[in-house]
């Protein structure tokens, strides 16, 4: 009996040196494999920050005649091409989407023509989900 004992002593303490083994060498390999270092997740990251979206928004003309057509232009980075940009007005201190909007080109731009009733100095955006252009200003008289 024992032997026995010993002999079942021996191997529970082969099998756990072989587990540690097989354990430590998968985390070396993890370690060194270049999925994982930081030099291989640097260009996924800048990647990521070369993506984010942005609008840019610029009009034809700062102040027009009621309903005048006038247009507002710019680029895009990271929307996709055939996404649609849309106008929208602040009133009462809310955003108000305005039934204008264009679709991305495959450089990014894009050009919408605007009519405007709403007189006096009137706070103008360009959405595309929440990207959002920076506010710009049209004066309608």
């Amino acid at each position: 009996m024992n032997v026995t004992k010993r002999h079942s002593l021996r191997i529970a303490t082969v099998g756990a040196l072989s587990a540690a083994c097989v354990a430590l060498a998968g985390t070396a390999m993890a370690a060194t494999s270049p999925a994982t270092s930081p030099a291989a997740s640097t260009p996924a990251v800048q990647q990521a920050a070369a993506v984010k979206a942005a609008i840019t928004a610029k009009p034809s003309a700062t102040s027009v005649g009621a309903w005048q057509l006038f247009r507002v232009t710019g680029t895009t980075t990271g929307l996709k091409t055939g996404s649609k940009v849309t106008l929208q007005q602040k009133q009462n201190g809310k955003w108000v989407t305005l039934p204008a909007s264009a679709p991305v080109s495959r450089n990014g731009s894009y050009s919408l023509g605007v009519k405007l009733g709403l007189k006096g100095k009137n706070e103008l955006r360009i959405v595309s989900g929440s990207t959002a252009s920076a506010v710009f200003s049209v004066t309608v008289r």
